[in-house]
């Protein structure tokens, strides 16, 4: 009789099986355990032919932190504006069931693909408009969000303010900006999106010991721990621990959308605001297939009308004096890229598909730590930290996980950081896209600091590190491709092309200053669209 042989066992005592299952169940959390899933083909249940014709003065295409941006602000300034979203309209509130969970992932978490976009999940379904698309490459994939609201529906939230220094090692175009970042741009954003740090009951709060626990390691591995701010209404979560409400922060089951309300994203933040005014029309299911310039000089949109299973409904062609482009990095570049290969725009500038970067962004599986972790762990991320001596530019944070392995403690912690913008976008003809490519000496130098600094903290609170993301390497904040100064000046606009415009974060040269991009990017566009409001508006559109 065949004998199957013992797994090894690590200095901890759990075999090696074990301890990669809950590695892989931490980064699969948060995207680290990858897949090479891409969108299905879209079928189509209209003729070529049939092509309804729209003219806009003004279109946004996207709805993240850029795209909401730019829609209010140009509402404000009374112009009547189109916003085209891939992605659906997804209404949440108290005990929704909006979004589907962790424990039983469906095809909303899922956009286009018939099967999870994060490993370790052995399921198939129906292709569906959910809320993630993994976009493979060459070295790297970038999990982008599909959704009205962008990345803000299914990201933790943390929104973090990069120190001078750090904003200048970033975007050094753009360091003469700062101040009014700092004073006015920042501020505002901060005010639109509510955001405030965990309060100290819930913190105090059992659901909470994983991130008193990390909090109280960090400063013996020579981090100084903060409260991540964050856009959450904290009476849901508090809600949650009466039981008015079922967990969902309280478990971080937020990987796809927080069901029970209470967060403030773009969508129930700039975009409706936007809304309210009259002048804006949210056009959810709008897929922008390609951008061109006609021979009047005006910017031409071919737009597919989807349905939720990704078949085309209706063609359309929307012309436009201008053109605001917030598909996030990946959508942006991918569009861009696309329409300078095949000669859809003349003379745009060669420096789009450059200077792509990761945002430094590592996930880490902190297994077994001594003390006490807890029996689930609370959520948005609450508790980061970064380097005591303030030398090391980048930044750890705590996210819970909702999901545990039998007889494995494992929590996740993130690092990111500043690094250059390596990575590069190239047309593939076969696909009709472009593709990625990200070297893995791109973010080398940054992730042995951050690998040193993981290793110290299990060394200090027990336990031990695995990096989730070794084998795949993934982001959640993907960032350049069309750069500052080199594809657009530095409000945005597109060299040489009067009326199109970029203000998300395809203009942000791979890092923002070792904190998460949104308040970046969103504090950014805020400053470009009081400058091209005041100067661009009834001269260019």
């Amino acid at each position: 009789m065949s004998r199957t042989a013992p797994s090894p066992v690590s200095p901890s005592g759990i075999s090696r099986r074990r301890l990669l299952g809950a590695g892989a169940a931490v980064g699969a959390v948060l995207g680290g355990a990858g897949t090479t899933a891409r969108a299905a083909t879209p079928t189509t249940t209209v003729s070529s032919a049939d092509v309804t014709e729209l003219r806009a003065r003004a279109v946004v295409v996207g709805t993240g932190f850029g795209g909401g941006v730019t829609a209010l602000r140009l509402a404000q300034a009374g112009v009547r504006t189109l916003v085209l979203e891939r992605g659906r309209r997804w209404v949440t509130g108290p005990n929704a069931t909006t979004f589907c969970r962790f424990a039983n992932m469906d095809n909303r978490s899922a956009w286009l693909t018939d099967h999870p976009v994060v490993g370790g999940v052995d399921k198939t379904w129906t292709p569906y408009t959910g809320v993630i698309e993994p976009v493979v490459g060459n070295g790297m994939t970038a999990n982008v969000g599909a959704a009205v609201g962008g990345g803000s529906i299914m990201y933790h939230g943390m929104t973090l303010q990069p120190t001078k220094e750090n904003f200048t090692r970033s975007i050094p175009l753009a360091s003469d900006f700062y101040g009014d970042l700092d004073r006015i741009w920042y501020p505002t954003v901060s005010r639109m999106l509510g955001i405030t740090t965990i309060p100290d009951d819930l913190l105090a709060a059992d659901p909470y010991t994983s991130s008193r626990l990390f909090r109280d390691v960090l400063p013996k591995a020579g981090m100084t721990p903060f409260k991540v701010p964050l856009p959450i209404d904290w009476r849901y979560a508090r809600g949650e621990l009466t039981g008015q409400y079922a967990p969902t922060y309280t478990t971080s089951d937020i990987a796809f959308g927080v069901n029970n309300g209470g967060k403030h994203s773009i969508d129930v933040t700039y975009l409706a605001q936007a809304e309210t005014t009259g002048l804006v029309e949210v056009a959810p299911l709008h897929v922008v297939r390609d951008l061109s310039m006609d021979a009047s000089k005006k910017w031409v949109l071919a737009v597919d009308r989807i349905d939720t299973s990704g078949a085309v409904q209706e063609r359309i062609r929307v012309t436009a004096d201008a053109v605001f482009l917030n598909a996030g990095s990946p959508g942006t570049t991918r569009l861009l890229v696309k329409s300078r290969a095949k000669g859809l725009v003349p003379e745009l500038p060669d420096a789009i598909g450059t200077k792509w970067g990761n945002n430094g962004d590592r996930i880490w599986a902190w297994i077994n730590p001594n003390g006490d972790a807890g029996t689930q762990q609370g959520g948005p991320a609450c508790i980061g930290a970064t380097d005591s001596n303030g030398v090391a530019s980048y930044t750890v944070v705590h996210a819970g996980s909702p999901i545990q392995q039998a007889g494995v403690t494992a929590l996740t912690v993130v690092g990111y950081g500043i690094v250059d913008g390596v990575g590069t976008w190239a047309y593939d003809a076969d696909q009709d896209d472009a593709v990625l490519t990200w070297p893995s000496t791109g973010d080398a130098a940054l992730q042995v600091l951050i690998t040193a600094r993981m290793q110290a903290i299990a060394a200090a609170g027990g336990g031990l590190m695995i990096d989730t993301n070794a084998s795949a390497p993934s982001t959640w904040h993907a960032l350049g491709g069309v750069p500052m100064g080199d594809a657009v000046d530095l409000y945005g606009r597109v060299l040489g092309h009067k009326g199109l415009y970029v203000l998300d974060g395809a203009r942000i040269p791979g890092s923002t200053g070792a904190c998460n991009p949104s308040y970046t990017i969103a504090a950014l566009a805020e400053h470009s669209m009081a400058t091209i409001v005041r100067q661009d508006l009834g001269r260019v559109f």
